[in-house]
């Protein structure tokens, strides 16, 4: 994710901004925190032999979101969508694991009519309860087995409008179409899922539009485009692992360009004709990008890469899985380097929960210091000390390892974060901080990662006690002394 701004800020800007505004800053003594429970298997019992799955994943600072009972293996999306009337219609068909016994369950979905549910073939009752429906299969489901459920729905979605995060963000018809960008829980404005980063799968978009109107989703076509008089489906697959919240299916007209960075990765590059004139500059420059961090940050995770523009004055740009979205603006080559940085940081390794957020936006942010350091801008370490001389800086008082739940974007999740990058690698060394990160996007490759997971493993690298680092860096609401 990144918001339409600039990033290297004067100190002027930095004193000024409002960060986290209402929010409980912690205690001067405030330490880490342990690392985040389990994502799922949470149960709660109504009657004799019911066993159902929580309506939370168990995430503290979003505690309605997601849902706990099961894994998500992957979705399957068979929808339509006419713009002229904004109706989003179809089947999602939701590959699960059951983790407990499970009487009944839930999904996220915001808005929409259910017309079916079925579970495993057979008609399932259900229940909405604002942004949950409850499942309730015919027959039990045991602990460990797969299931299946489709559900069946239509409506005009209903994006998240007004806010404090981000303003508008979900499924958003557009002119022509539609703009999808989902983070941090909009996923379920769009399908039915377990809506939280915790939960990846695989996903199969298969989508009805007009004829002349383009679809445009994460992975690959899985074929060319079949024509049916009025209107087109469009296949696409996503073979990896990815978080409700990257997922996309924007829609509308688009000049699309293909092809292969010099490095031998497809490259899928889409803007809306206002924005044409910027085609080969978002081919090339995210080609570029892509081959870049690759060598800087381990081989490119995923089977494609690119980017979109659409004709959406969102105000931010959003690193959907292989194909990040900007929302109606030119994007520059660093906010590009910022959003491919995410392919590695956010969408192959995935937060837990989303106080962690600094291991995205953080890390992405020090990946545009070091794309300005390699074209010849200001050095990493000079963007920090810059940053650093802003002794008035609101993020000085809100720190990047406590989520502020109202304000989860924060300019100290991305500078601040970014800066704690810098510390460590004076601290330890170019070497091994390069090693580091090389070997954290190895490990946990299309997995979820902690921030207590990135502590032990710089810890085990450079063979050092950094408790106090990162302590001072993430987790004190106070400027911190440099050693």
């Amino acid at each position: 994710m990144q918001l339409k701004r600039p990033m290297r800020l004067t100190t002027a800007v930095l004193s000024a901004a409002v960060i986290g505004a209402g929010a409980c800053a912690p205690s001067d003594g405030a330490t880490m925190p342990s690392a985040a429970p389990a994502a799922s298997g949470t149960r709660a019992a109504t009657g004799a032999g019911d066993t159902i799955g929580a309506a939370g994943i168990g995430d503290p600072d979003f505690p309605k979101d997601g849902n706990g009972g099961y894994d998500v293996a992957h979705y399957g999306l068979k929808l339509a969508y006419d713009p002229p009337t904004k109706n989003l219609s179809g089947v999602a068909n939701v590959t699960a694991k059951a983790v407990q016994d499970l009487t009944r369950f839930n999904l996220d979905l915001h808005g929409f009519t259910v017309r079916r549910v079925t579970v495993d073939g057979r008609q399932a009752a259900f229940a909405r309860d604002g942004d949950e429906l409850s499942v309730s299969p015919a027959t039990a489901i045991k602990n460990g087995a797969a299931f299946q459920v489709a559900v069946d729905y239509g409506g005009r979605p209903d994006p998240v409008r007004n806010s404090s995060n981000l303003g508008t963000y979900g499924f958003i018809p557009t002119r022509d179409g539609a703009f999808v960008t989902s983070e941090p829980n909009g996923a379920k404005t769009w399908f039915p899922c377990n809506d939280h980063p915790a939960d990846k799968a695989t996903f199969d978009f298969d989508v009805t539009v007009p004829t002349g109107l383009t679809v445009i989703a994460n992975g690959e076509l899985r074929a060319a485009p079949v024509n049916g008089g009025p209107t087109t489906t469009f296949s696409w697959r996503e073979s990896h692992p990815m978080a409700t919240y990257l997922a996309t299916i924007t829609l509308g007209r688009f000049d699309v360009k293909t092809g292969r960075t010099a490095g031998g990765i497809p490259v899928y590059a889409a803007t809306d004709p206002a924005f044409r004139r910027q085609l080969d500059f978002l081919y090339t420059t995210s080609a570029r990008v892509t081959d870049h961090w690759s060598t800087v940050f381990g081989p490119y995770p995923f089977s494609s890469t690119g980017g979109v523009i659409d004709d959406f004055s969102s105000g931010y740009a959003l690193e959907n899985q292989t194909k990040p979205m900007y929302g109606g603006f030119d994007p520059d080559q660093s906010i590009i380097a910022h959003e491919l940085a995410h392919q590695w940081f956010g969408d192959s390794l995935s937060i837990a929960r989303w106080k962690d957020l600094w291991l995205n936006e953080g890390f992405a942010t020090y990946a545009e210091w070091l794309w300005t350091e390699q074209n010849g801008g200001p050095a990493a370490a000079k963007t920090f000390e810059d940053y650093y001389a802003a002794r008035n800086a609101p993020m000085w008082r809100y720190p990047p390892g406590i989520a502020q739940r109202d304000d989860l974007f924060n300019t100290s999740v991305y500078t601040r974060g970014a800066m704690t990058l810098q510390v460590l690698r004076d601290r330890i060394g170019d070497k091994t901080f390069f090693d580091l990160i090389r070997t954290w996007t190895s490990q946990h490759k299309y997995g979820t990662v902690t921030t207590d997971d990135f502590i032990k493993l710089a810890e085990s690298k450079s063979g050092q006690n950094l408790h106090d680092l990162f302590n001072a860096w993430l987790y004190k609401p106070e400027r911190p002394t440099l050693r």
